[in-house]
């Protein structure tokens, strides 16, 4: 059905192809033209800006980017969306995820930094087994050398992200643009002004959150049952 260009290739499968049939790359410049659009119209332009992106800084509120989350703990998310989405479309959606986590491993590599608000990391989506097996993925990704986490603890008492969850992407050519998520939809910033505001405020956010090290022991303990 691949073939015959009824059904889109799941990530990998043109990489496979290309290598079985030792093309030397030639079927993989056409990932883009048969890839199927899983993404909403208005998140289709982030994903592009994401995968191209010098640097992504993140800050989570109520569940993990994309980009840090297991398929098992993006299908649990997709699956608590209201309206109910049809399975097909789930499935659709967390492959299209899954794919996005290019970026991770992607040369040049990205630079990532990522503060996660610590009732993300204690939220259970999709079951114990299912957190269990995100908080090992985030451990694993944290010893990535282009990739830094960081938890904001509850205990805080000044909170420079009272406005939400926001991300700060450095295009190729070194601008730095906006993305805030919202309930119907997501909207750019690019101004200046908005900008240095963004970056002020992110700034300050990953200064009152724990560090690195100390983040990644907090994630121990919560998988050790001890947090």
């Amino acid at each position: 059905m691949v073939e015959r260009g009824e059904r889109p290739p799941k990530p990998g499968y043109v990489d496979a192809v290309d290598a079985a049939l030792d093309a030397g790359g030639v079927l993989r410049v056409l990932i883009p033209d048969v890839a199927e659009k899983h993404h909403p119209a208005w998140a289709e332009e982030y994903v592009k800006l994401q995968a191209e992106a010098l640097a992504l800084h993140s800050y989570s509120t109520h569940f993990l980017h994309g980009v840090l989350q297991t398929e098992e703990y993006a299908r649990a998310v997709f699956r608590s969306v209201r309206p109910s989405m049809e399975d097909d479309e789930i499935e659709r959606s967390v492959q299209a995820r899954v794919a996005t986590q290019a970026l991770l491993t992607r040369k040049p590599a990205c630079r990532m930094t990522f503060v996660l608000e610590e009732p993300v990391l204690k939220r259970k989506m999709g079951g114990q087994t299912v957190w269990e097996g995100e908080l090992r993925n985030l451990l694993k990704l944290s010893e990535l050398h282009n990739l830094q986490l960081q938890v904001m603890p509850l205990a805080r008492e000044t909170h420079a992200g009272m406005d939400g969850p926001m991300t700060l992407l450095e295009t190729p050519e070194h601008h730095t643009i906006g993305y805030v998520a919202g309930q119907q939809g997501s909207y750019f910033l690019t101004e200046p002004d908005d900008i240095s505001i963004m970056s002020h405020r992110y700034g300050t956010i990953r200064s009152q959150a724990l560090d690195a090290e100390v983040s990644r022991a907090f994630i121990q303990r919560l998988l050790a049952g001890e947090a």
